[in-house]
């Protein structure tokens, strides 16, 4: 990843992260990681229900929407890293586990653009 990519990455994070606090969620950690199986962008605390967010930034026309991101192979990912947040964490807290994605994408001009789905995988 070069030094643009990752800005763009830590950007749109950042705005992920103000979005979900926005919403009433509380941010437990940002950029967990587990060995291997690699990291999760947030880690966030939706009532009683802990929420693992990824979080897909594109600029506006660049390439397919973030949301298309996330694949197959993507989504086992975050389920192993769900297995690994329960297991170091002492399991499942009373709501549960929740995997979410945010994508943003920021238009040349103008806001950006923030979806939240819920529950992707």
């Amino acid at each position: 990843m070069n030094k643009a990519t990752g800005a763009l990455g830590r950007y749109g994070e950042e705005l992920a992260a103000r979005r979900l606090v926005e919403t009433g969620m509380t941010v437990l950690a940002r950029n967990w990681r587990c060995g291997r199986a690699g990291e999760i962008d947030i880690v966030a605390r939706d009532g009683d229900t802990v929420v693992l967010c990824e979080v897909k930034t594109r600029r506006e026309g660049a390439y397919e929407h973030p949301m298309a991101a996330v694949t197959a192979r993507k989504a086992a990912r975050l389920k192993r890293l769900a297995d690994c947040w329960l297991y170091r964490h002492g399991g499942a807290p009373p709501g549960g586990l929740r995997i979410d994605l945010v994508g943003v994408v920021l238009p040349h001009r103008g806001a950006p653009h923030l979806t939240h789905a819920k529950g992707v995988a």
